[in-house]
């Protein structure tokens, strides 16, 4: 498993997994096996488990439900803003839904999600994108599933139940159900029916939204849970390393410069920016390499979507323009955009 995950997690999702289970008739052990956790922990709030152990928990369900199709989506539509704990109750005192989307993205590793969360805006849009996690195939789907349905109910419930969403999507088809039925495949999440086969997994939304004044905005309850949020944030991921800690803002980050410079990532990581060049540099890299990194891994998702031209995507990754892009593609790969694009689709 990829170490992105490498940090400890509230008990709250495995939780909420097992009343999902107990109402489908299992019994919790049979969820927890395997996983080192008991009934006991998962209602203790001093308890910090593995994203190992909650993985350990999802292969349960699934394998104890028979891997039925769209569970991803019906599980993910019961988290609510309450199972987040201080990041949930941070969102929710933001002045406006822009400021709660901010947050949510500064202190994204509170949440439950194992998918990789972008934000972009298309036009009158703003659209969360959600990457695929490193992870078997079956445990894959529903994550994805699972983390796109959840942010859908959470949008709605930080920013208002008449949110309308523009469209809830899925890049994979749409399974199969060998018979069986499978109401979760096609019933709406936060009043959007899922698209299946899409270009992306994502979600979008009107994007004047994000000047909506939230009705429970308090000023100093969020100066509260933000500085809470921090702090746990800091004891959370005590065994991920610094390097790792900046992939995971720079991917979250995207290409916007303003988001890659060193001060900006030293913010975000609530160091002195002499501190985290001096971090890097003991564990034998720089902030200059993994900047490359997160380009060419930015670079091969945006190939990944057909309806992006080759100029578009150049543009997107900050280069002057589609000559200087395939040059630096070619170095990273071997082969030109345009050719990894038609050996991808071949």
């Amino acid at each position: 498993m990829n170490n992105v995950w490498d940090f400890h997690r509230s008990p709250a999702s495995v939780a909420l997994m097992l009343a999902y289970g107990r109402e489908q008739g299992l019994a919790p052990a049979t969820l927890l096996a395997g996983s080192r956790l008991t009934e006991a922990q998962l209602v203790d709030p001093n308890t910090l488990l593995s994203a190992a152990q909650e993985l350990a928990v999802v292969s349960q369900l699934l394998r104890a439900l028979g891997h039925p199709p769209g569970l991803g989506l019906a599980v993910g539509a019961r988290y609510h803003f309450s199972h987040y704990g201080l990041w949930g109750y941070g969102l929710i005192t933001c002045a406006t839904a822009g400021d709660a989307l901010a947050l949510a993205l500064r202190f994204l590793p509170l949440s439950h999600a194992f998918t990789t969360i972008a934000y972009r805006e298309e036009g009158p849009l703003g659209v969360l994108s959600f990457g695929a996690p490193d992870v078997a195939p079956g445990l894959q789907r529903f994550l994805v599933e699972r983390d796109l349905a959840g942010a859908a109910v959470l949008l709605q419930e930080v920013a208002g139940a008449d949110v309308p969403l523009a469209w809830l999507r899925l890049q994979a088809p749409r399974p199969a159900t060998r018979g069986r039925p499978a109401p979760a495949l096609d019933r709406p999440v936060a009043g959007a029916v899922p698209q299946w086969g899409a270009p992306d997994t994502s979600l979008a939304f009107d994007r004047r939204l994000l000047t909506r004044p939230l009705p429970q905005a308090n000023a100093l309850t969020l100066a509260q849970c933000e500085q809470l949020c921090a702090q746990l944030l800091e004891q959370r991921r005590a065994r991920l390393g610094t390097a790792q800690q900046v992939r995971q803002q720079l991917a979250h980050r995207g290409a916007a410069p303003a988001h890659r410079t060193l001060g900006a990532l030293a913010r975000q990581l609530h160091l002195s920016e002499r501190t985290l060049k001096r971090r890097l540099q003991a564990e034998g890299t720089s902030l200059r390499a993994l900047q490359a990194q997160a380009r060419q891994a930015q670079a091969l998702a945006l190939l990944a979507d057909a309806r992006l031209s080759l100029g578009e995507v150049a543009d997107r990754l900050g280069f002057a323009d589609l000559s200087s892009f395939s040059q630096a593609f070619k170095r990273w790969q071997g082969v030109s955009p345009r050719a990894y694009r038609l050996q991808r689709d071949g």
